[in-house]
């Protein structure tokens, strides 16, 4: 059965891609076909997620791969459990690809965005399922093209060459990594089965593939300092598709993290405090970009960054858990980090796929053209503001429940025994606590100023998406609400998933009840997110009904008053309060990260006598890991090649004396590893 639903998976998505290549986009039925087919192939993976996280672990032989022996898949419970949150997203955002491109706003000139889509998603499909080593980074390689395709086919702007190369260059990384960490394992056990190498022991070997895998899996996932192409790529993909590559294609360096630990054991400890204090780091720098972004691509992209910095906090509580023998302290671990993947990947679909429609209506996606959207564009609006409250961390959505496990967790430190550890899980914990009130202020903005605030031009002519994207959207924002009030039978589905790194009874222990959550440690703490949908309405009407008998009906009067000069009710113009002037306390008070520059100028006016001479202003930001990183790098491998230059009419001794200190090099660097 699940050779035969994952074959019928892969046959929808050629089908698809053929469809799409031989007809093109001139038609409206030729645009939407491949993605009904993409929509078949995640609805066929969604079942077998679904059988394969509730059975046994199954192998498929795939017979002989290109010369380098058999390959195989294998679809055990953990990889069910990611096959069921991706490609259930994966119908969802095939359902808004559909409406997306029938509509005239969305109409692709260039073929090739429904061939980008279905390769990612196939490539997503057999890197969840590979046994194998050569089958997985062929998958991997794959899923780069296809971002490449995505950020490059549309060539809608000046700099998407720029940003394709980016993601290309980041994935290129994450594939050598991989690569490296492959060959440097196969080497020692002899063998390309990724379940065979569980029995590479301690050593620097070891030690070097667990970085390895941590950077590979890492980049893909948006790790500081890797996440420099989250900000260009996901932006300059058309539509839906930035859905796809965040909410889907990235978190397979999520399960390629969690898979690994399962593989390789017990990782070095410092590389433990180094993915906890790295995991803080992302998520705060993700957030505070994002807060100050005038884009609402930008916005949503940093908030990616953050997410991804968020998920690798939780896993480096699972790994420390790993370190001391602690089953509870793992097993909380990664409930609440796959618990955050659930939020990342549900609301992140949500607030991509909301983008696109909006972005193709308006024109725009400049956050002060686009006041009042939500008006207008009711769905996508609907559909946005149910995953930036998720992505805010606010009750009662599934975001709420994934943070509160995060913070618990984290403040797990006294249970470590060493001081590095300790200080590490405290920092993070510093870091994240910081970061969720930053989230909050940053969507606050967003969906007060931009999807609540007065209609502007572009948010007048706005049209909302058709029946199909209404379901996709619907489906979406719906699951950010009702996994929260559902989050029990979600412990007890993720504790299935995970039970091949985790006994599922430790795991369950979460479960203090019924419908009451605890961080797994009895005692620490509990919450019921599915009372909180009783509790909460049952509140908001208290005191609702208080405050009419209070006003003696007055309370929904409307009250007229003259507008404060500054505010946003009633002032229109450049007099309003703006999406960027809403930001201006954040870029002041965390200059320091954001590397703040200000500069004044004197307007030039033709005529001083009939408006009064005023100055110009302009703010922006310093991305300090592409200024103070990549570009002093980039300098200095431009000077080296450059020097290199004179090695093309150099002399054979010189060559030779250079063949043989590369070859002393690789004899020594094999002696170490050995």
């Amino acid at each position: 059965m699940s050779g035969s639903l994952f074959a019928a998976a892969l046959a929808c998505v050629a089908a698809g891609a053929v469809v799409d290549l031989l007809c093109g986009t001139r038609a409206a039925v030729a645009r939407t076909v491949p993605y009904l087919f993409g929509t078949a192939a995640c609805a066929l993976l969604l079942a077998l997620g679904i059988h394969a996280t509730f059975s046994q672990s199954v192998t498929i032989d795939t017979g002989p791969l290109l010369g380098v022996g058999h390959g195989g898949l294998r679809i055990d419970p953990l990889a069910g459990m990611f096959l069921t949150l991706l490609f259930g997203i994966g119908i969802a955002v095939s359902l808004c690809f559909v409406s997306w491109a029938w509509t005239p706003t969305g109409r692709m000139h260039r073929r090739g965005v429904a061939s980008g889509y279905l390769t990612l998603l196939a490539a997503v499909a057999v890197i969840l399922c590979a046994a194998d080593a050569f089958l997985f980074l062929f998958a991997w390689e794959a899923l780069t093209v296809a971002f490449y395709l995505l950020t490059s086919v549309t060539r809608a702007r000046e700099r998407q060459a720029g940003a394709a190369w980016a993601t290309m260059g980041v994935g290129k990384v994450s594939g050598a990594c991989l690569l490296v960490a492959f060959l440097l394992l196969a080497g020692r056990t002899g063998s390309f089965s990724i379940a065979s190498w569980h029995t590479v022991g301690p050593g620097a070997l070891h030690d070097a593939a667990w970085v390895l895998v941590v950077a590979g899996f890492g980049a893909k996932l948006g790790m500081a300092p890797l996440q420099v192409w989250i900000p260009v790529g996901y932006p300059a993909a058309p539509g839906p598709a930035r859905a796809a590559m965040a909410g889907i294609a990235a978190n397979v360096g999520v399960y390629g993290l969690w898979r690994f630990v399962g593989v390789l054991g017990r990782p070095p400890v410092w590389l433990v405090v180094l993915v906890l204090l790295l995991g803080g780091i992302t998520a705060l720098l993700g957030i505070v970009f994002a807060g100050v972004q005038s884009r609402l691509s930008s916005v949503v992209a940093y908030s990616s960054i953050e997410n991804a910095g968020i998920i690798l906090t939780a896993y480096g509580i699972a790994l420390a858990g790993v370190v001391i023998g602690s089953v509870p302290l793992e097993a909380v671990g990664f409930l609440a980090a796959s618990l955050q993947v659930v939020t990342h990947a549900v609301a992140k679909s949500a607030l991509f796929s909301s983008v696109g429609f909006v972005e193709s209506a308006a024109g725009t996606d400049d956050l002060d053209a686009l006041r009042g959207i939500g008006r207008r564009m009711r769905w996508s609006g609907a559909a946005f503001g149910a995953g930036a409250l998720a992505l805010a961390g606010l009750p009662p959505t599934v975001g709420f429940v994934s943070e509160w496990f995060v913070l618990e967790a984290l403040m797990q430190q006294f249970r470590l025994p060493g001081l590095a550890l300790r200080l590490a899980l405290a920092g993070a914990g510093a870091l994240v606590a910081l970061t969720t009130g930053l989230a909050a202020l940053t969507f606050l903005r967003v969906l007060g100023l931009t999807f609540l605030g007065q209609p502007s031009t572009a948010a007048g002519r706005s049209r909302d998406a058709g029946l199909a994207g209404r379901a996709g959207l619907s489906v979406l924002g719906a699951a950010c609400l009702a996994l929260a009030a559902v989050s029990p039978w979600e412990v007890r589905f993720l504790a299935r998933g995970l039970s091949p790194l985790v006994p599922r009874g430790a795991t369950l222990q979460a479960l203090k009840s019924p419908w009451v959550l605890q961080p797994v440690f009895h005692g620490f703490s509990i919450l019921s997110p599915s009372w909180l949908w009783v509790a909460m309405p049952v509140a908001w009407g208290v005191v609702l009904g208080v405050a009419m008998l209070a006003s003696r009906g007055r309370y929904l009067r409307i009250r007229r008053v003259p507008a404060w000069h500054s505010a946003s009710a009633g002032v229109d113009g450049p007099s309003s309060y703006s999406a960027f002037g809403f930001a201006n306390p954040l870029r002041h008070v965390l200059g320091g990260v954001l590397g703040t520059r200000r500069s004044r100028d004197p307007s030039e006016d033709p005529d001083p006598q009939v408006a009064p001479a005023h100055l110009h202003s302009e703010t922006t930001v310093v991305e300090p890991v592409e200024t103070y990183l990549y570009r002093p790098v980039w300098g200095a491998v431009l000077r080296v090649s450059t020097a290199a230059r004179r090695l093309q009419s150099g002399r054979l001794n010189a060559y030779v004396a250079y063949m043989l200190l590369a070859l002393i090099a690789a004899l020594a660097l094999t002696a170490a590893l050995s």
